[in-house]
């Protein structure tokens, strides 16, 4: 959302606080469900920032604005998504790898970083999950029951709220690996994610083929190399982006080459998302520099990373 949007939004916030007395409630609800619908369909000048710094600091606003407005609008559909998407974005990038960063020399306060990431990114799957059950009643009850079965009735317009559950679901367990019950939700995230991409292979120009390189080392009860399904996705978010993210190229250094102890691939995917210019695809800008930082950071631990 723009800041611009965000502020006036805040200030006819107060106003119709103010006002409730006299206007009422319903007033006040029309008012506000307006005020959400603008937030939630704007664009976010956030995105094409070139300060990380700035928009880590300027973010949290938005995010309890959006949690202000949902407690006046609790089903609002597109207020419900951005606060899915929000805290998951939110909690990767200024909390969860900030504890990556910071493992090595501090890790008592890496593990409090995590435990806030898990916090923030439960949040962001319950108002995906809130998000879901507005459209489908009981959602969350018959993912537990049947996964397959709840998420079978999804359509092509819920991808977005399958994507965002998902991906803060399964970074939940990610930092998670203390907590058997959470980890045990996994075969949930699985249906999640497989579901949207089954509706929409293509949206967000590879955000699923992004997430899933990561995703498959650990997908349950498939057979097959995972390495090659990850190389398979990799190859179709490059196309997808024009090869103008550096994220694929992270998420496939960190996934496979890793593990593989391919050293080679691990540098020569580095050094690709390092050479991407952020100024290339404006709108990804800030996504671009968050994940070259952590190319940096990976080429740093390069020597801990692989054995010889």
């Amino acid at each position: 959302m723009h800041l611009a949007d965000t502020r006036n939004a805040a200030a006819v916030c107060i106003a119709i606080t103010l006002g409730a007395g006299s206007t009422g409630c319903s007033v006040k609800r029309f008012a506000i469900n307006k005020i959400g619908d603008s937030l939630a369909s704007s664009g976010s000048t956030f995105a094409s920032d070139d300060d990380l710094e700035l928009v880590g600091q300027a973010v949290p606003f938005s995010l309890k604005l959006i949690e202000s407005l949902l407690s006046e609008s609790p089903k609002h559909q597109g207020l419900l998504l951005a606060a899915a998407s929000g805290f998951t974005q939110y909690a990767y990038v200024y909390v969860h790898q900030e504890a990556d960063f910071l493992e090595s020399h501090d890790l008592e306060k890496a593990d409090a970083l995590r435990s806030r990431a898990r916090r923030l990114y439960l949040r962001a799957r319950d108002y995906g999950l809130r998000g879901l059950e507005g459209r489908y009643p009981a959602f969350r009850q018959q993912l537990r029951l049947n996964a397959d079965n709840a998420v079978h009735t999804a359509k092509r317009s819920d991808v977005a709220l399958l994507y965002w559950t998902a991906a803060a679901w399964g970074s939940a367990i990610s930092v998670s690996k203390n907590t058997p019950d959470l980890i045990a939700d996994q075969p949930l995230v699985q249906a999640l994610i497989d579901r949207a991409y089954k509706l929409d292979p293509d949206f967000e120009a590879g955000a699923i083929e992004s997430f899933l390189i990561n995703y498959e080392p650990a997908r349950q009860g498939t057979a097959g190399d995972a390495s090659a399904r990850a190389r398979q996705h990799f190859e179709r978010a490059v196309a997808l982006t024009g090869g103008g993210l550096a994220s694929p190229f992270v998420s496939l250094a960190e996934a496979v080459s890793v593990p593989n102890q391919d050293r080679a691939e691990f540098e020569s995917l580095l050094k690709r998302a390092l050479a991407i210019e952020a100024d290339r695809k404006p709108e990804c800008r800030l996504q671009n520099l968050a994940a070259q930082r952590r190319a940096r950071w990976l080429i740093e631990r390069e020597d801990d990373l692989f054995i010889k």
